[in-house]
């Protein structure tokens, strides 16, 4: 998944935004405008070339998180995040894309479970069980079932 792919994808999801509060590089993505569900650095230039690959923050449920890491070399503890409920995932391509979006959507139904209610039952509702499209058309709102 390039940087570009990740964040069609991230912006997909109901009442997700873009931000950059750590600076320039750091590109931060919260649900309702409250809470962190994915943190993107490295590699957003979006067709240049850059030295590194791009890295992912998501947050992720202990458990999985271990597995994942047993599964995949790319996903690391969470970088600069607490290491049991967060993963560091280098978008290097030995994570499949659709692999990806599967952690993106896991850390953004966690972050967003996490809301008060009325905030959590209106994105929960509008998001039901859809997912980013990866084609290049996963940048348009999910609609309401």
């Amino acid at each position: 998944m390039t940087p570009g792919q990740f964040i069609d994808a991230a912006l997909w999801f109901p009442e997700a935004d873009e931000s950059e509060p750590f600076g320039p590089g750091a590109l931060v993505y919260k649900v309702a405008g409250q809470k962190m569900f994915a943190l993107l650095t490295g590699g957003t230039d979006q067709g240049g070339e850059d030295d590194a690959p791009a890295t992912v923050n998501l947050k992720c449920d202990p458990d999985l998180a271990l597995e994942l890491r047993d599964r995949y070399p790319a996903v690391t503890p969470g970088y600069h995040m607490s290491k049991k409920h967060w993963n560091s995932v280098l978008l290097d391509g030995t994570v499949p894309d659709d692999e990806v979006a599967e952690m993106l959507r896991h850390s953004y139904v966690l972050v967003a479970s996490s809301l008060r209610r009325a905030d959590r039952d209106r994105v929960l509702a509008v998001l039901g069980d859809d997912a980013p499209d990866l084609g290049g058309a996963g940048t348009a709102a999910p609609e309401q079932a």
